[in-house]
């Protein structure tokens, strides 16, 4: 046998093959793909939206867009990556729709716990406690909420670049497709974020053995 028939084929897409049979006229299909994306999408929006409730809608109502519009996915970009950038601009549409009534965008926009650890957390966690003691789990907990705070002070376009970067995952050139911006404008973005939230922690690091997030 030549090398090449001992190289076995890629495994295909399975987010395509889900997206293909759906278009086939399967929806079971489609709710695999809303089961695997629903979390990290809610996590995504969350970022933008600080309502538990508001966030779920704009949850629900990315998903039907991404119904409505699936026949236009092409494979170009990974699915999820097409999934962030409809979950972005409902968010930001929602968002826009609220503004035009100052009360009801006040009420929505109330500050709310967040229920899962995020990347920035686990890092610093581990930064301040190589011991597990009492006063280096606290000191963990305070950094990791100051990081937070960074974070959702951080202007919207950074805000977005950097939970796609640092908490999703994504690389570079998925960021650019979902924010539909040119990736130099997402490495300013992220370089930026990552400045600013330094700049904002580095006082309680300094104070952790000089450690520096």
């Amino acid at each position: 046998m030549t090398p090449d028939e001992h190289t076995a084929p890629p495994p295909p897409d399975s987010d395509v093959m889900l997206v293909q049979r759906t278009l086939a006229g399967e929806s079971r299909a489609f709710d695999l793909l809303v089961i695997k994306y629903q979390r990290r999408v809610e996590r995504l929006i969350g970022r933008m939206v600080r309502d538990s409730d508001l966030v779920q809608d704009i949850a629900q109502e990315t998903f039907i867009r991404a119904y409505r519009a699936l026949a236009q996915f092409r494979g170009d970009a990974q699915f999820y990556t097409w999934l962030y950038r409809i979950a972005v601009n409902t968010a930001k549409k929602q968002l826009l729709e609220l503004k035009r009534d100052p009360l009801v965008y006040q009420s929505q926009m109330k500050t709310g716990d967040d229920d899962e650890t995020s990347g920035f957390e686990r890092e610093l966690n581990a930064q301040v406690a190589d011991t597990e003691t009492p006063e280096s789990i606290l000191a963990g907990k305070e950094i990791a909420q100051a990081v937070n705070e960074a974070v959702d002070a951080l202007p919207h376009e950074l805000r977005m670049a950097i939970t796609l970067r640092e908490i999703e995952g994504l690389s570079y050139e998925e960021i650019a497709q979902a924010l539909d911006c040119p990736i130099g404008t997402v490495r300013s973005r992220i370089f930026r974020a990552r400045e600013a939230i330094s700049q904002r922690i580095k006082p309680m690091l300094e104070r952790q053995s000089g450690k520096r997030w």
